[in-house]
């Protein structure tokens, strides 16, 4: 295939010059010795005669010659096959060529010079010198090639199948790109990441123990001080116990690795008698072009970390947010100062919408449909026209119902997700309550089309990309969402304008997420309850919408049958499997589960409708929320929930282990 011919010469003329030269001399002999002429005419003539047919002959095998040289197909394409060889021979781009066996069959000096190979690569199979095989080049559609690690070097190889001489051979193009990607490492080694890190707690923690802020934030401030040294980077506080962090992205690997082991240790600072302890929040930003759209992006993971309920790290990156940290429950703030001033903002955008579309989550409890009938009181207040889409056959919903049949201003309010679509205008403000995560809502079309978004959440914000509403209000630290809006209402509506019969239901939400006031309930949360209390509602009316049939009770039963304890604090219940189970008797299981001696976290698991259903409690040491979340679900710390659609009942809880496992050898909770 790859030959170098020289030039041939014909050796046709030299033999008929020496034929005609003999013919010539034998008949000037002959002549001479048959007659008496004399010799030199005879030699003359003879010599006249050899010019003459020396010169026809010449002339004949000249002709002969061109004619036989014309471009045949045969003689074109083996001329291009030398020229291309001594192309491919001169390149300064490394060229290796192999046979049908992948076996090196011939490479350029470009190739010889990188690689050093001095011929060590002749007869040797590709995969032995490129570590990838043959095919995997061949079949590579990157119009670039192939990355391949080869003689300390790393090369982009494209795959070119020839054949010649009935063979099949490979030619491979080799683009050294080493020095490349170094540069190219070197600069994403070297840009520049921003992080915002925020001591969030302190503000309630010094106001047990106010003499103790100095030294506790001093002690924080050098705890973090020390970790941004360990990255050579630039840390500056911007207002108090709020710091901005700039650091080399190189040093991202070490903080991932350790899983931001900085937060554990500022959380061993305690303040007064050493039961409170301090944390932070961090948010970091690796996207954006410029450092200004790195500090809106690492401003909005911090956000992030907070909503979700601080002591964590939020790292923003290309399609989603990393989540670390996490581990202890935040407790109540006691100002009430967000709240006014995001009522004042709410009520503003209310006021100024052509309508109000109120949207929870899919099988709404009590929390969320309170929640929405006192978004729904604001509306009627500020005389907008208002629209509250919701599951109208759930059995939650039917006994809210019939608690507010009798008020006229309901008729034609309650909806389902199509109508609510109709009613979606350009001016139309949505409100999202109970529920941040968009896989979760009632009607998730109803949020993708909407101009005006707000969230009112008590949950830990979801880490999902792509829904970025208008206006969100998420408090981790609330029990449940019926108390944030009533403190809402106690800023807006003025005495006596909340309807008995919605602060029941109201009272009703919240007795749900706190089970009956005994988990999760703070000063504000009894301060909620109050003012309810004092717009008419009552705990005992509330209280009848609790009761339950026998069916109800046999259900819950039915878990509470078919209990395995996990890693010997994590009690797992299932149903049967049937369909039969649904989310109130799993929720009231898992409820009942965490009053077993030595559980810390209870999951139920069943089967409802297409999906299979995972709820879960924690007792206040283990975060539910997190161990869901990695499932696709959320929650808050202490209970959380999860629908597996597509998996069999065997197979949730075999992810849902998985899961648990995962959070406990991360976070060392001990067993």
């Amino acid at each position: 295939m790859f030959s170098n011919r020289k030039r041939k010469y014909s050796a046709v003329p030299v033999v008929i010059s020496m034929i005609t030269a003999v013919v010539a001399v034998a008949a000037c002999g002959i002549i001479l010795r048959l007659t008496d002429l004399d010799p030199a005419p005879v030699c003359l003539c003879a010599l006249g005669g050899y010019v003459a047919v020396q010169t026809v002959a010449l002339l004949i095998y000249r002709f002969l010659s061109v004619s036989a040289a014309l471009p045949s197909q045969e003689h074109s394409d083996s001329g291009l096959g030398e020229l291309s060889f001594q192309l491919m021979n001169r390149l300064e781009m490394p060229v290796l060529v192999l046979d049908e066996n992948e076996r090196t069959v011939w490479y350029n000096k470009a190739l010889t010079d990188r690689m050093e190979t001095k011929g060590a690569l002749f007869g040797r199979k590709f995969d032995t010198y490129a570590e990838v095989p043959l095919t995997d080049v061949t079949a590579c559609a990157d119009p670039d090639g192939l990355t391949v690690e080869a003689s300390g070097r790393t090369w982009a190889v494209k795959a070119y199948p020839s054949r010649a001489q009935d063979r099949d051979y490979v030619v491979t193009v080799w683009q050294d790109e080493s020095e490349l990607i170094r540069a190219r490492r070197l600069i994403e080694d070297e840009n520049a990441v921003v992080a915002y890190v925020v001591l969030d707690n302190m503000d309630e923690l010094v106001t047990y123990v106010q003499e103790k802020y100095r030294s506790a934030s001093a002690e924080v401030e050098d705890i973090l001080k020390k970790w941004a040294s360990s990255a050579d980077g630039v840390f500056k506080e911007y207002e108090r116990d709020k710091f901005i962090f700039i650091f080399a992205a190189k040093y991202m690997e070490g903080f991932v690795e350790s899983r931001f082991d900085v937060l554990d240790r500022v959380r061993e600072v305690r303040v007064g008698d050493g039961s409170l302890p301090v944390t932070v929040s961090i948010g970091i930003s690796q996207l954006g072009a410029t450092l200004a759209e790195k500090e809106k992006n690492a401003h909005a993971a911090l956000d992030t970390a907070l909503q979700r309920g601080g002591d964590q790290a939020v790292v923003r990156v290309q399609g989603e947010n990393k989540i670390y940290g996490g581990r202890i429950q935040i407790a109540q703030t006691r100002t009430k100062v967000r709240a006014r001033v995001f009522a004042d903002q709410l009520a503003g955008m209310v006021a100024s919408a052509s309508n109000v579309l109120i949207m929870a989550h899919v099988r709404p409890d009590f929390d969320a449909i309170g929640a929405s009938i006192g978004l729904a009181r604001l509306c009627f207040f500020c005389g907008v026209r208002v629209n509250v889409i919701t599951d109208l056959d759930s059995p939650d919903f039917a006994k809210c119902r019939e608690r507010i049949a009798e008020m006229k201003e309901y008729d034609g309010v309650f909806v389902d997700g199509s109508e609510g679509q109709d009613l979606l205008t350009g001016g139309s403000l949505l409100l999202i309550t109970d529920v941040n995560n968009p896989a979760q809502f009632q009607a998730p079309y109803v949020a993708d089309n909407a101009a005006s978004v707000v969230v009112i959440d008590h949950h830990r914000k979801a880490g999902v990309e792509g829904f970025d509403p208008t206006f969100s209000y998420i408090e981790p630290a609330a029990s449940s969402s019926c108390e944030l809006v009533a403190e809402i209402l106690e800023h807006c509506l003025p005495s006596e304008g909340l309807p008995r019969e919605e602060a029941d239901v109201m009272l009703a939400g919240i007795m749900l997420d706190t089970k009956q006031f005994t988990r999760n309930a703070g000063t504000r949360t009894f301060a909620a309850a109050l003012y309810l209390r004092n717009e008419g509602g009552s705990t005992a009316s509330a209280q009848e919408l609790f009761r339950t049939d026998i069916d109800d009770i046999k259900r819950e039963a039915r878990f509470e049958s078919n209990v395995i304890i996990y890693r010997k604090i994590i009690a797992i219940a299932r149903g049967e499997g049937e369909g039969g189970e649904d989310r109130v008797s799993a929720a009231k299981a898992a409820d009942k589960l965490l009053t077993v001696e030595g559980v810390a976290a209870s999951f139920v698991v069943g089967v409802m409708g297409d999906s299979v259903h995972i709820s879960a409690r924690s007792a206040g040491t283990i975060n539910v929320q997190l161990i869901l979340e990695s499932m696709g679900g959320g929650g808050h710390f202490e209970s959380a929930a999860t629908q597996l659609r597509g998996v069999t009942v065997k197979e949730a809880l075999e992810r849902l282990r998985a899961a648990i496992d995962a959070y406990l050898d991360e976070t060392g909770v001990e067993e």
